[in-house]
């Protein structure tokens, strides 16, 4: 061969190697977006768990046990957990599979059905990584989200999509309404309950609780719960298994239009006081309730006591408006009362307590 055709073939042979090196470069990049759904997935997935439950089921020939699943996110070092409340309710065995596919027995520590929110506890003989809480009061629509859980029992499976919309009301199985949910069009299965709605920063904003669907099939409607409300709780759970809430000591009647006029009140809005419970804080703070019995729809009230109007500045027409006003309200902290008594507007102050 001539020194031509080798110095020819010589440079053929690196064009050749830059052209695959080149093409191998292209054909296996990653893009942006990619690189942050790996690197979310590999931070996340280790915090995610499978649960399964064990329930009895008893109908009128026998008692058997029925099998339930959900997903769950590691919150601390110590082995709690946080999930649905739904997904844990009535278990009679609760068994936690880690990323990793160990497998312990899990303890039932507490729950708030109000928000769906329940803490279980694994003993683990290794270290776990918790999961990052973020903010979720700083979410916006159309921002990015990932949900990272065990749907139809496929583990620690990932999806993609994003926030649809904000502060949703949903209404549970159970009637129960939990306020200010996340509503996104991530990819919601069975199995997923319980699990995290995470950000690109990695950090859990939502648990996945439900989905609409009306075909029976995810149609790209699902919900998640705040993670600060969450937050909210969490400590209450792990302390006492329960969640201590703002409480004033009364009964209140919701007033409306037809009852205002015939006790011929002055106003047609607010809650009409109908008994203190004694020693309340509404009874330290000497509100008074009715001393005339009446009976309503087969319910005795007693009228004549004060109408509650505000609390906090927040004008109020149902018993509900009362639990929204004292929501953030900690232990012992006063809170700002207009009263009516008789025709006179009174302004106090209760010194609300919390209890379970």
């Amino acid at each position: 061969m001539s020194d031509i055709s080798k110095r020819f073939n010589k440079i053929l042979f690196i064009i050749l190697t830059i052209l695959n090196f080149l093409y191998a470069s292209t054909a296996f990049s990653l893009t942006r977006e990619e690189e942050i759904n790996i690197r979310v997935y590999k931070e996340v997935s280790p915090s995610v768990v499978n649960i399964t439950t064990t329930t009895l089921i008893r109908d009128f020939f026998s008692v058997y046990p029925t099998k339930g699943a959900g997903s769950g996110s590691i919150i601390d070092g110590r082995g709690y957990i946080l999930t649905n409340y739904h997904v844990v309710e009535d278990a009679t065995e609760i068994t936690v599979t880690l990323s990793n596919g160990k497998k312990y027995k899990a303890k039932f520590i507490g729950a708030d059905p109000e928000n769906d929110i329940a803490i279980i506890k694994i003993n683990a003989r290794e270290k776990l990584k918790p999961l990052k809480l973020g903010d979720s009061s700083k979410l916006q629509v159309g921002q990015k989200v990932y949900a990272i859980g065990n749907p139809f029992g496929l583990n620690s499976t990932l999806t993609t999509g994003i926030i649809s919309a904000l502060g949703r009301p949903l209404t549970t199985e159970s009637g129960r309404v939990i306020e200010n949910v996340i509503q996104t069009d991530t990819p919601i299965n069975p199995g997923n309950s319980g699990g995290p709605l995470i950000n690109t920063d990695g950090e859990m904003i939502g648990i996945n609780t439900a989905i609409f669907t009306p075909s029976g099939g995810n149609v790209g409607i699902g919900f998640a719960i705040p993670v600060n409300t969450a937050k909210e709780l969490i400590p209450d759970l792990i302390k006492y298994g329960k969640v201590r809430r703002p409480w004033i000591g009364i009964v209140g009647i919701p007033l409306w239009k037809r009852l205002a006029e015939a006790l011929r009140l002055p106003v047609s809005e607010g809650i009409l006081v109908s008994e203190v419970v004694p020693n309340s804080p509404a009874y330290r703070a000497g509100i008074r309730g009715g001393k005339v019995p009446v009976e309503i729809s087969g319910t005795v009230i007693y009228l004549g006591g004060d109408i509650i109007l505000e609390i906090n500045n927040k004008k109020i027409a149902s018993m509900e408006d009362i639990k929204k006003a004292l929501r953030h309200v900690k232990d012992g902290q006063k809170v700002d009362v207009k009263i009516l008594r008789k025709d006179k507007i009174i302004l106090t102050k209760i010194k609300v307590r919390l209890v379970s």
